[in-house]
């Protein structure tokens, strides 16, 4: 009976400390679908299609990766997130495969508290509308269930095969980033709240274009946390991206998925020696932009930024509204929410998983009563 009770009250624990409680599978027991709703299939096998519904996504290196795309040709990612699918480049995985010459540069680096891929390329081959400034992705969602609603995540790098629940992905139609993240710190360092500001703000890394690498890195400061202070997206002043963590031990590797790594120039973003300004704006906007470069950050991002004046210590200013330049000092390209709205959107979701963990540990504290 001790036993028992010692049982329902971790599982309590953590849903409290997770917001939910997740089962955990992997490739060879995993139902054929995860949540209610889901447009594909977790049950993938290992003969890769075109046309593969599979919503299952790999993160083990450079050359062994997956992203989120549309199933759907000429999509935007704000109209299909909730039914995104795998295109890996490695067959095996019962996905779709990332076409020949999509990938122009890409940048594995495994950390502590994470491990993470950021690159550029012709996107649009993974069924991206051009010039969609695209969105996020995250095993959450609005309801819990994630978008894409069921998808799983996976990897070797931490060891033996092994689901990762905590993870975010953006990706727009000519970058990505995808980072998956584990330990005590792992909600901190895979925070899905910040969903309109871009790869380059929540993961500031090497985007550019014309070479393959495996780094070891440190994991840097998580997304929106600055000292005693915590940015809430749709407050009045955005504060600048951290500084791009070290990196270290960076073995190149000559191709992935049979491509040879291109020149530098044939990068479709213009790239230096610093990390480009991410051009994944934000999830719900509908209509693409004629160009991500080009897009302009909302009026509370641009000029001279204000203090916030909620926090208990100065937040980093935004400096200017240029979209371009390092990673520290860019503003957040692609379109953005109105802030009042994406601040109560962040609210609901919040309210809603503390009720939802207020209800399960009344359930669990009245039964263990019962016993």
């Amino acid at each position: 009976m001790f036993k028992l009770q010692q049982i329902l009250l971790t599982v309590a624990f953590s849903f409290v400390v997770n917001g939910q409680y997740s089962a955990t599978y992997l490739p060879s027991n995993v139902p054929k679908t995860t949540e209610q709703g889901q447009a594909g299939t977790n049950q993938c096998g290992t003969s890769n299609s075109q046309t593969s519904m599979c919503q299952n996504a790999y993160l083990n290196s450079v050359d062994d990766f997956c992203l989120w795309g549309p199933p759907e040709p000429n999509s935007v990612i704000g109209n299909s997130e909730r039914e995104v699918v795998s295109w890996c480049l490695k067959p095996g995985t019962g996905s779709r495969l990332i076409p020949a010459g999509s990938i122009k540069g890409a940048h594995f680096v495994q950390t502590p508290d994470f491990i993470q891929v950021t690159g550029t390329g012709d996107l649009t081959s993974l069924n991206i509308q051009r010039g969609d400034a695209g969105g996020e992705l995250d095993p959450h969602g609005a309801d819990g269930n994630g978008n894409p609603i069921g998808g799983l995540v996976f990897s070797t790098a931490f060891g033996q095969l092994q689901q990762v629940h905590e993870w975010t992905q953006f990706i727009s139609s000519t970058d990505f980033c995808f980072r998956a993240c584990t330990g005590k710190s792992a909600t901190k360092y895979c925070e899905h709240i910040y969903d309109v500001m871009g790869c380059n703000w929540n993961m500031p890394a090497d985007y550019s274009a014309g070479k393959f690498e495996n780094c070891k890195g440190d994991s840097g400061e998580p997304m929106g946390i600055y000292g005693a202070s915590t940015f809430h997206q749709g407050e009045p002043a955005t504060p600048a991206a951290h500084p791009r963590p070290k990196t270290s031990g960076c073995v190149p590797i000559a191709t992935i998925g049979g491509d040879a790594a291109p020149p530098a120039s044939s990068s479709v973003i213009p790239s230096s020696s610093s990390a480009p300004t991410s051009t994944v704006g934000s999830p719900s906007s509908a209509t693409p932009l004629s160009s991500p470069l080009s897009s302009a950050p909302s009026s509370a991002s641009t000029g001279t930024a204000q203090p916030t004046g909620s926090s208990s210590s100065p937040l980093p200013a935004l400096q200017g509204s240029s979209t371009s330049g390092s990673a520290g000092s860019s503003a957040p390209a692609g379109p953005v929410e109105t802030g009042n709205a994406a601040a109560s959107l962040s609210s609901s979701h919040q309210l809603a998983a503390t009720i939802g963990s207020m209800l399960a540990v009344s359930v669990l504290v009245s039964a263990i009563r019962l016993m």
